[in-house]
């Protein structure tokens, strides 16, 4: 299994047992902070609301955007607490990942019934070490 792999593993799981420990209907930055700290906890760097920078036109703009966790610098982790994940969230994440010029991200929703219905794993251009 390669680094980012075991990375996402170890963040889904703690996702899953955070949901299972406060449930639904809490604020996206709860949800956050919770994770974030319980990965510092397990070892891993959590840097949260990380700067995406962005450069159009010759311009350069340092804050266009931010992440709400990045783990390892590899791992882009956005957080929604919303009704359903759709198409604007998968595409956010994928524009971050782009701009990071990281190769996986997870959007997690917890916002469920249960955890599981609100993992997705994104990739951009990632290739699995062999």
């Amino acid at each position: 299994m390669s680094r980012i792999d075991e990375i996402s593993s170890a963040v889904v799981g703690e996702a899953i047992r955070i949901h299972r420990e406060l449930g639904p209907g809490l604020f996206e930055n709860v949800y956050e902070a919770v994770l974030a700290k319980r990965l510092e906890q397990a070892g891993f760097k959590a840097e949260r609301q990380v700067a995406v920078p962005l450069t159009i036109d010759g311009e350069h703009f340092d804050i266009a955007f931010r992440i709400d966790i990045l783990v390892d610098d590899c791992l882009v982790i956005e957080i929604k607490a919303v009704e359903g994940l759709g198409k604007s969230h998968a595409k956010q994440l994928l524009t971050y990942l782009r701009l990071m010029k990281q190769p996986v991200g997870l959007l997690l929703n917890f916002n469920g019934e249960t955890m599981k219905e609100g993992i997705r794993r994104m990739v951009n251009d990632y290739r699995p070490e062999v």
